[in-house]
């Protein structure tokens, strides 16, 4: 389950809802969330309540950064999220924490899918030259799941979903993503090997 975000329409702020299910934690039944917007304080921890799959909190942040995290457990175990937005090395070796990324702004209003996106037929996007796990994931959060739904997409809301992701996306050109997913749209298999062939690193 991914990080669920709901921007405010009046102020730079956006409500997230952080979760986790009830597999991560083997024992205990004290969950919260600490990260840089509480100073990683405990005392500061937001209590997560228990939900009929997990724990869940929500949490007001300001909009337009980005934010560590981690998820503490009977205040001695500590475990991250399963589905963030990115994880990063922390301080100390061989341990990471979540990242949750909050644009200053929700994508705009065309990329929104006006389907639902549990109702719509998914393609593996990850068939397009240039696109990995998750930047199919980006797309899918910005309503591009089907290769017809990229093969329409403009190259200004592409770049504005790999931007609103994080400077480490900002290096990926998305140019002949859509071309390579009108080919994938038609089942031109043959043709789009050919392209990709002739691509590096989808460009």
């Amino acid at each position: 389950m991914s990080l669920k975000k709901q921007f405010s329409k009046t102020k730079p702020v956006c409500k997230v809802t952080f979760s986790l299910p009830k597999e991560a934690i083997t024992t205990g039944n004290q969950v919260m969330v600490l990260g840089e917007f509480n100073d990683w304080d405990p005392a500061k921890g937001i209590p997560m309540k228990a939900t009929k799959g997990g724990y869940a909190a929500v949490l007001e942040l300001e909009a337009g950064r980005n934010y560590q995290f981690r998820y503490l457990i009977d205040n001695h175990t500590w475990e991250n999220d399963w589905a963030a937005d990115d994880y990063v090395p922390s301080p100390y070796a061989g341990v990471n924490n979540s990242v949750v990324m909050i644009p200053a702004k929700p994508l705009a209003k065309k990329v929104a899918a006006k389907r639902s996106v549990a109702k719509a037929k998914a393609d593996d996007l990850k068939k397009i030259e240039g696109i990995g796990p998750k930047i199919a994931s980006l797309l899918k959060e910005a309503g591009i799941v089907t290769f017809a739904d990229l093969g329409k997409a403009k190259q200004a809301i592409l770049k504005e979903v790999l931007a609103n992701a994080g400077k480490r996306y900002q290096m990926h050109d998305p140019k002949t993503w859509p071309k390579q997913a009108k080919l994938a749209a038609k089942g031109d298999w043959d043709a789009l090997k050919k392209l990709q062939d002739e691509l590096k690193s989808g460009k």
